[in-house]
This record gives structure tokens, C-alpha cells and sequence, in this order.
């Protein structure tokens, strides 16, 4: 979502994220379009050897999170290598992650070690309910958010670490209140009780302040303080206009809050507040957006990130003189998530890029070569046989420059030009960054041209562009998909008649969006968990949303204007669709109802449109299963190879 940095909102962004992270062995897909499939047989269309079925495409593990152990030897993760998700310990001199905990249904995500012990912290639950745990010593967990029905995160460590703070909605289910618990006993206290809808929440060091986000709406954020001995939250930044502003950190003496905003400029950049003489003052300003801006755990480093076309960079720096500091250099790959030793002796990081999944590395700060612990990619993958993501502008419908990642496959050329589809992804508000992707590496290995189109109204270019799509969504930014189709021609190498959409949620309702309000314009659309009904959709957004719910409201338009969202929801206007359709759903889907899926599949084979639609009735919002996604994206393929490539002689439109 766009810029909504808050507890709530982190959910949500995971809600209607395409990719989840639980994967298991057991998977249950319906291919309802009444021809069963034969998933053994999987077409590519390259003359480089070897080659790759989907399986290895999707056989990487992933890594997530990391914590060092309180003797800095071992990190805390978790990864995916058994199916599901788990905590891991790996070592830092090397070797094979041991195994910590051992879910085979809901997946577990490693929070920290506990300071002084290998106790630990995890988030994790059945059935869509978020709590924190503790795996202690004897291998015994302990809930420490127990109830039904209400999410729960960590928040971080007290710098004394005695303490760590943890954000429940267990009192109101729109409002996550803040409570501190004791590292030695679990005791918790209620330090911020959340009465005014705010966001992000981070605690100073002397344990006084707390720092707070306001949404006002997807283009205005406040930052408020807290002091817990008046028991008053100031604002802090300007309370006229449109000012996007979010809480980052304090410094180590607790006498500044460091805090990104826009303030009459287009990209986010970093001020602090001096909390004795009340003033504001610059830090850094780029370019591009600042990700985020933070000090180690002792305060010896600070660090920051930008959003450089679509690659995030990491800058570090002395903490006491700003004098910059050595980072190590992974090739063709980026930094993209970083974490220190208690002591800042130590740093580990993820690695990624187009070809690489992300890798874990861990570097002493003495200025050695980093050690690489993890090797996510397939180890029966070549990455010379992958392709690298290049970013490629062109002109719009309307003249603006628009951005994207083209993927081309390796052999391609004018001689035979080659189908392609256009990739959009979700949000509103996403971006495509040049990271690995499986199914898109799979589709450009078997052949595919793929654009992974940022539209405006993604983030990452600026506030200008990012609002250009308020209230226009499949309408503007649409628009920009079309335009892109022009670029893809003149590179020589791209059958014009063969160019499709693909999308995954807020990607699938433009791709919904594209067939029926651009009916000639591709000649295919796949849709992955996309909204068809949007008056459904914002009808069912969750109680724990709160102010959130007010932002998107809007940024997309008045939820209660029927009229309005019945003009921007494909299912009513289905009877436009005329090009083959496919259409993936998870039956367990909280955001996309089943029903909205049901209901355009069955408008359109009703008008005699080719429509293939498979349910997995394990899912929800996207896929956590690999098993699923392995038959989700063979489907996926063998349906472009039918109505886009013309395998069976058809030609494209089938």
C-alpha cells in the first residue's frame, strides 16, 4: 500500500502482497475449467541447456529476518527449506542452519534472541491470528499476546535490554496499543494506550518518549512524541498541507528524533528534532526517496537507505563523526536488509538481485570480506542461463516517463520476434524492483518477453508521480500499461499481435480492468488473486485497519459512492471481455472473496469467452504453498502457450 507505515498496515501490505511465506507439501487445486491438466508436462522454448522445469525455478529457500545469538557465533532466521516456515540458527563461520522449531501447518517468523540466553522470540498462529512467542531453553513455547481474534508484533528491544516492546489490538480492534514486557519474567506493562489512531511506534532510549505516526491521508503523515511523564503527544512537524512525515529514530542519547518527510520536496528525506530546543534540522537529502534511517544498537553507526530506480542502496556511516564507512560489495547484487551485533561488532545482510535470491551474508566491521551463509538459489540452476532486469523509460499516452524492468530472454531477436506479456504489480502504490522473481525468470527462460511496468502511482519516483493515479485507478494508470505495449514494438524483437497482462492483486484487478475497459488492446490477461467487485472489497476491510481505512478511502474514492466504484469494477462490466482470461483464486482469500472470482468467470463463460479458472482451496491472498504455485504457474504457462504463442495453431486470442 501506499506509504502507510503503520502495525496495521504492515499486515495489510502482507494482505495484499501476491507472494506469501508459509509453503507446504499438501495442496488442493481445482482446474475448473473442466479438462484436467497434466502438469508433468512443462513446454520451454529456448535452445540453451540445461533446462528448467518450474520446480527449480521456485526450489529456492527463502531467508527472512536475522538476529545475532548473545555470543555473536549463530543468527536467527527463518527460512522455508522444509515447506513451511521455521526458525533456523546458522552459524557465522559457516555450515548448515540447524533447524529450531518444527511447524508443519502455520509458519513461524524469528524475531530475536533473547540478551543474555538462546532464548527467543517469535511471531506466529493458527488461523490468521498474529502473537508473539517464547521458545525457551527446554524447547517449550510460551504465548505472551494469548485470546482470539486480535495480531500482535514486535517492536524492539530497550537499549538496556531488559525490556522489549511489543503492539496488540487485543483492547480495540482498530488501535494497537503499546506494552513493555520484562525480559526477565514476561510482566508487561501498558506504556501507550492508542486513543488517536496513530501508526508507527519507536521508544527512546531513556524509555520517556515515544514516537508516533498519524495518517491523514495517503499524501499527509504527522509525527507526534509521547512523553510518558505528562502523558501528552506533541506534533512535532507541520500540521498545514500536504506533508508526508514518519518516525525512523532516536539517537542514542535520546535527544533527537530522526524522522523521514517531503517537506517541499518531491522525494523523502531525513530531519531530526532536537526534543530540548525544539527544532527541526536536515540531515540527508537525495535524489530519491530514503527508505529508512537508523542508528546500531551502541549508536557507533548510522545508517540509511535510498530507492535508486528500483535498486535500494545502503549508506553507512561513523555514528559520532559522519565520516562514511567501508560497505562490502556483493556482485550484480544489492543490499537490501541489514542488522548488527549487540556490541556493533558484526553486521549481517541480505544480497539480491535479478539472478540471485536473497542471500545472507555477515561482515565484521573491522573491514574484512563478508562471508556468504546461504546459497537460496536451486543449486541445479545455472544463474548465467537467468537474465538480468534492465530499467527501461518510455513515453506515455500523455507524455510522461514512465519506468519499468525488461526482461529479455537470452537468443531473441528480429529474426523471430517473440510474445511478451506486461507485468503489473500490486499495491496501488507497489513497485517492481529489480529482485529475483520465479515465475517471471520461468516465463522469460520458456521464451516470454516480461515488462514489470511501474505505473504512476507507484512509489519510488517522487510524490508528483506517485499521486498521479488518485482516484483514476484503471483508468490513468492503465493507460500507461497500453502505452507500454508501443515501447516493447519498437524494440524490434516483440510480436505486436502477441502481447498480454499479467497481474497479481491489485496487478490482477488491472489486468480485470484491462480486458474490459481496453478490450482490444491484449491479446490475453492473467489474473492472480485479483479484485473483479471493488464495492465488495472496501466493504470488507477489517476493523483492526482503523485510521487506515480513512486513507485509502481516500486515495481510492468515497467508499460510499456505489456509482463510482461500480464504473472502476470489471464485473460489471464483463459483457466488454472478449479476449481468453485465466484466473487464479485461493478459496481462503480474506481480501479477494472467492465470490468475486466465481462471479466474473462465470459472466464471461456465459458470453462464450475462453476462461480458465483454478481454485486452490488451500490459500488465501496469494500464494504460501510451493506445491500450489508450481501447478498455478505451469497452468500459467501452458495457458500462454495456447492463446498467446498459438502453440495449438490458433494464434493469439485462441
Amino acid at each position: 500500500m501506499k506509504r502507510l507505515e503503520t502495525a496495521a498496515v504492515t499486515a495489510l501490505a502482507a494482505a495484499f502482497a501476491l507472494a506469501g511465506c508459509e509453503r507446504d507439501t499438501g495442496s488442493s487445486a481445482q482446474n475448473t475449467s473442466g479438462t484436467p491438466r497434466d502438469t508433468s508436462r512443462i513446454p520451454r522454448y529456448t535452445s540453451d541447456n540445461p533446462r528448467y522445469s518450474i520446480q527449480e525455478f521456485l526450489g529456492t529457500t527463502t531467508y527472512g529476518g536475522g538476529a545475532f545469538s548473545p555470543d555473536n557465533e549463530k543468527i536467527l532466521v527463518s527460512s522455508d527449506q522444509t515447506g513451511v516456515f521455521n526458525a533456523y540458527a546458522i552459524p557465522v563461520d559457516g555450515g548448515e542452519p540447524v533447524q529450531l522449531t518444527h511447524s508443519s501447518e502455520a509458519p513461524i517468523r524469528a524475531v530475536s534472541y533473547f540478551p543474555n540466553d538462546e532464548r527467543f522470540l517469535y511471531q506466529g498462529g493458527p488461523g490468521g491470528n498474529v502473537h508473539l512467542y517464547v521458545w525457551e531453553l527446554d524447547g517449550t513455547s510460551v504465548d505472551l499476546t494469548p485470546g482470539v481474534g486480535h495480531q500482535a508484533a514486535f517492536h524492539s528491544w530497550s537499549k538496556d535490554r531488559r525490556y522489549f516492546y511489543v503492539a496488540t489490538n487485543e483492547r480495540d480492534a482498530q488501535a494497537m496499543d503499546l506494552y513493555e514486557y520484562s525480559a526477565a519474567d514476561y510482566g508487561r506493562e501498558l506504556i501507550f494506550e492508542n486513543r488517536g489512531g496513530y501508526g508507527t511506534m519507536i521508544v527512546s532510549p531513556d524509555r520517556r518518549y515515544i514516537a508516533l505516526s498519524k495518517t491523514v491521508s495517503n499524501a499527509d503523515s504527522d509525527v507526534y512524541v509521547y512523553d510518558r511523564e505528562s502523558e501528552v503527544a506533541g506534533l512535532i512537524t507541520p500540521e498545514e498541507g500536504d506533508v508526508y512525515c514518519v518516525p525512523q529514530d532516536f539517537s542514542p542519547d535520546g535527544s533527537l528524533l530522526y524522522y523521514t518527510t517531503n517537506l517541499d520536496n518531491e522525494f523523502t528525506y531525513v530531519e531530526r528534532y532536537d526534543l530540548r530546543m525544539f527544532q527541526p534540522a536536515v540531515v540527508i537529502q537525495t535524489d530519491w526517496d530514503v527508505v529508512y534511517a537508523r542508528f546500531s544498537n551502541t549508536g557507533r553507526y548510522f545508517m540509511y537507505a535510498i530507492n535508486n530506480d528500483g535498486r535500494q542502496e545502503l549508506r553507512l556511516f561513523d555514528g559520532a563523526t559522519s565520516e562514511p564507512v567501508r560497505l562490502p560489495t556483493v556482485p550484480d547484487a544489492q543490499i537490501s536488509w541489514v542488522g548488527f551485533s549487540d556490541d556493533d561488532s558484526r553486521m549481517h545482510f541480505y544480497a539480491t538481485g535479478s539472478r540471485i535470491p536473497r542471500d545472507l551474508y555477515v561482515y565484521d566491521l573491522d573491514g574484512s570480506e563478508p562471508r556468504r551463509l546461504t546459497r537460496s538459489l536451486n543449486a541445479n540452476i545455472d544463474a548465467d542461463q537467468l537474465v538480468e532486469g534492465e530499467v527501461v523509460r518510455f513515453e506515455s499516452y500523455d507524455g510522461v516517463e514512465i519506468p519499468g524492468i525488461l526482461y529479455k530472454p537470452h537468443g531473441v531477436g528480429p529474426a523471430q520476434k517473440a510474445p511478451a506479456v506486461i507485468w503489473v504489480h500490486g499495491g496501488p502504490g507497489g513497485q517492481s524492483r529489480i529482485v529475483y522473481n520465479g515465475l517471471i525468470q520461468y516465463l522469460v527462460y520458456n521464451g516470454y518477453v516480461v515488462y514489470a511496468i511501474n505505473h504512476r502511482g507507484s512509489t519510488g519516483y517522487g510524490k508528483t508521480f506517485y499521486h498521479m493515479d488518485d482516484h483514476m485507478h484503471g483508468d490513468a494508470d492503465l493507460d500507461d500499461c497500453v502505452a507500454s505495449k508501443q515501447m516493447l514494438i519498437e524494440t524490434g524483437y516483440v510480436d505486436p499481435e502477441r502481447i498480454g497482462i499479467i497481474g497479481g492483486s491489485y496487478g490482477g484487478y488491472m489486468v480485470l480492468a484491462a480486458l474490459a475497459f481496453r478490450p482490444q488492446e491484449f491479446a490475453v490477461g492473467v489474473d492472480l488473486f485479483g479484485t473483479s467487485n471493488w464495492l465488495r472489497t472496501v466493504q470488507s476491510i477489517p476493523a483492526w485497519w482503523g485510521a487506515q481505512r480513512g486513507a485509502l478511502q481516500r486515495e481510492l474514492g468515497d467508499f460510499d459512492d456505489e456509482a463510482f466504484f461500480k464504473a472502476k469494477s470489471p464485473l460489471f462490466h464483463a459483457d466488454k471481455i472478449v479476449r481468453p482470461l485465466m484466473v487464479l483464486q485461493g478459496a481462503n482469500d480474506p481480501r479477494v472473496l472467492k465470490a468475486e472470482s466465481d462471479e466474473i468467470v462465470e459472466a464471461l463463460r456465459s458470453n462464450g469467452v475462453p476462461v480458465e479458472y483454478l481454485v486452490f482451496d488451500d490459500e488465501g491472498h496469494g500464494f504460501v504453498r510451493r506445491e500450489n504455485q508450481e501447478r498455478g504457474y505451469v497452468a500459467v504457462l501452458e495457458f500462454l502457450e495456447q492463446h498467446l504463442r498459438g502453440e495449438t495453431g490458433e494464434g493469439p486470442g485462441g
